[in-house]
């Protein structure tokens, strides 16, 4: 259970235990179970298998029942993209592919709020530059989260349970070569595109980080100086090949 299934679940046995105090004490409401108001007593009794009722579900709902998959055409912020992550993360098959991807997650959030830090003390964030730069910055970082999306999409096909099955039967399954080797061929080309998206988006942190050392190191602040940085032509660069690949 999270720390924010754990707070859900104090504050609804919190709010269950003051309903009845409310409802029970004879200052207040004053319901008496068990005295001469047979109404009074159904009512005591009513509610408290009610409230009985709701603490179970509640507490089934917040521990024990799996949370709702967002379809990842929906996904939207940076912590959705780490909770669809966490759902692959004790997957054998892919725990090392899903580390490097959250760690990826933290590092994009990091290097950004770097970038515009460095931009911040460097420009006057009404210069052409600076809108250059944060232009820049915020279409490679759509461009990351592509690559994130694509992985997930892979993931969420991905049979990890058939895989994990199809390892231990690779020696001793009565099936033909052939056919155990394309099945296994399959498989590679799964993790080959989870693996070359992870590639694309250690090499957009790459540039990141160079796109840092060429602001420190710039000399002028012009924007026709800006756009001739060898970094910013190969951000460029990518970012176009990236629209022209998805037309």
């Amino acid at each position: 259970m999270n720390g924010s299934n754990a707070l859900k679940l104090v504050g609804l046995i919190a709010g269950v235990v003051l309903l009845n105090i409310m409802m029970l004490s004879p200052g207040i409401v004053g319901l008496d179970i068990g005295g001469d108001s047979a109404l009074e007593t159904a009512a005591g009794v009513t509610l408290l298998f009610i409230s009985l009722l709701v603490l179970l579900y509640g507490s089934y709902a917040l521990l024990f029942k799996p949370p709702a998959v967002t379809p990842v055409k929906n996904l939207k912020t940076h912590e959705d993209y780490v909770e669809a992550l966490h759902r692959f993360r004790h997957v054998n098959a892919l725990k090392k592919d899903v580390r490097l991807a959250l760690d990826q997650l933290d590092r994009i959030e990091k290097k950004k709020g770097t970038l515009l830090d460095v931009l911040s003390q460097r420009f006057d964030p009404t210069e052409l530059s600076y809108k250059k730069f944060v232009t820049v910055i915020l279409e490679v970082e759509k461009l990351f989260y592509l690559n994130i999306r694509s992985t997930l999409n892979k993931l969420n096909v991905f049979d990890a349970s058939e895989f994990e099955a199809f390892t231990h039967q690779q020696k001793s399954a009565p099936f033909p070569n052939k056919l155990m080797q394309e099945k296994a061929g399959l498989y590679k080309e799964y993790l080959d595109y989870v693996t070359g998206y992870l590639a694309a988006n250690e090499e957009i942190l790459l540039k990141l980080d160079k796109l840092v050392l060429e602001i420190s190191l710039l000399s002028s602040s012009d924007y026709k100086d800006v756009e001739e940085m060898p970094c910013m032509k190969e951000i460029d660069s990518l970012i176009k090949q990236t629209k022209y690949y998805k037309q």
